[in-house]
């Protein structure tokens, strides 16, 4: 993979915790015990500060796989930043002409919009239809019955299965609303969030053993082996 491995500052940081690990390996541990001065720990660790580099370098692929996984990450979050700010606001803020102050208004109320209404009338119209429904059929076959003149009980009964038929059709209508509903509710945005967030995760450890086994110990080690305790 192509591309700069020099390290970003944000990563200084996980670059001494790496080095310190390094330093609190067996061998290395072993190795700095036989300075008589104490101070070749310091010294070690001031060298490998000074050849960042270099150690960087021998994870290099990891490294640029996780820094392209952290973009992708905040990439997410300035989208999801942008959208929460591209929202409109309930708060109105004028700014006097002559006086320069800024008056800040709460939120106004405001008639509501016809489609606020449809989820109540969905939720409405099939048990007031059902109703209307069954009070309708039992006092038209009542009237039928009763052998009642005149065409009453058979208009009473039209009219009840109009609205039974009216009940049933706004019952799946509304049961359709629903299952749009839960469609659209998929989790979608928040997963993708998630995945990233794994992702820069699991690319970050990757980094740290790289950066730990192919670069930090080996650097170390020839070090050591280059220095002679007196």
């Amino acid at each position: 993979m192509a591309g700069p491995t020099h390290l970003r500052p944000e990563d200084r940081a996980d670059f001494e915790d790496v080095l310190h690990r390094a330093l609190s390996t067996t061998d290395i541990r072993t190795a700095l015990l036989a300075d008589p001065t104490s101070a070749a720990a310091t010294r070690l660790r001031a060298q490998a500060l000074r050849a960042v580099d270099e150690i960087t370098a021998a994870a290099g692929d990891e490294y640029r796989e996780y820094v392209a996984a952290r973009a992708v990450m905040e990439r997410g979050q300035q989208s999801r930043t942008a959208g929460e700010h591209g929202r409109p606001s309930t708060t109105t803020v004028e700014r006097g002409r002559k006086s320069g102050t800024t008056v800040e208004h709460g939120p106004q109320s405001q008639p509501a919009a016809p489609g606020a209404l449809l989820p109540a009338l969905a939720a409405l119209t099939p048990p007031i239809a059902g109703t209307a429904a069954v009070v309708l059929l039992v006092l038209g076959y009542s009237l039928r019955l009763a052998d009642a003149q005149g065409p009453m009980g058979g208009s009473l009964v039209t009219a009840g299965w109009v609205f039974a038929l009216i009940a049933v059709a706004s019952s799946l209508a509304g049961l359709t609303a629903l299952l749009c509903t839960a469609l659209r509710a998929r989790p979608g945005h928040g997963d993708r969030t998630g995945a990233s967030a794994r992702n820069l995760h699991h690319a970050r450890a990757r980094w740290q053993r790289a950066l730990l086994e192919r670069g930090m110990l080996p650097y170390l080690r020839r070090q050591l082996a280059a220095t002679r305790f007196d």
